[in-house]
């Protein structure tokens, strides 16, 4: 029997089987990739929208963000010459005020309320807790203290209090996440 041109009956049982392969590789994988994806209630943790125009100066507040303790405080003028004066490179972990700030607003400091050395949450958010040596935070669990910036001025935790990723999405509002 000759070769015809064009499509003989063998090209295309190939063709068809290898689509038919590639359409139920597909159907496999989507769903395989797809549970993956983070649940409606975890996407909804994601982000925490805070009003801080009820935080007076030299007050903090403590909020929730992935199931984590935040503290917003708002730094009255003293707590920022305090913490600009102390000379940065004689902290453990050297960080200035204004960098765990946002410009223009460095009155407000948001920080994760987790000691960087066990995960013990520290106390001087609240009205009347022990806020240390230094003004700001104590971890009762084993002593590290904090300034008013959440920087590591004595103790075994070795890094200063996380920042969290966090924005203003007005003068009152910060979005954290």
């Amino acid at each position: 029997m000759a070769t015809q041109d064009g499509v003989r009956r063998r090209d295309f049982i190939n063709i068809a089987a290898v689509s038919a392969a590639g359409v139920g590789g597909l159907a496999t994988l989507v769903p395989l990739i797809s549970q993956m994806a983070p649940s409606k209630d975890v996407l909804a943790e994601s982000t925490t929208e805070l009003d801080i125009s009820a935080i007076e100066p030299g007050q903090a507040v403590k909020a929730v963000f992935r199931k984590q303790p935040v503290f917003v405080r708002n730094l009255t003028p003293q707590e920022i010459a305090a913490a600009d004066a102390v000379p940065v490179s004689s902290l453990r972990d050297p960080q200035s005020l204004e960098e765990r700030t946002k410009e223009g607003r460095s009155n407000i400091l948001v920080t994760m309320g987790v000691c960087t050395h066990l995960g013990c949450v520290p106390l001087g958010a609240a009205e009347g807790e022990n806020k240390g040596e230094f003004g700001g935070y104590f971890c009762p669990c084993h002593g590290s203290h904090y300034d008013t910036a959440g920087r590591i001025r004595k103790g075994p935790a070795p890094t200063n209090l996380l920042v969290p990723e966090y924005e203003f999405t007005s003068d009152t509002t910060i979005l954290i996440g």
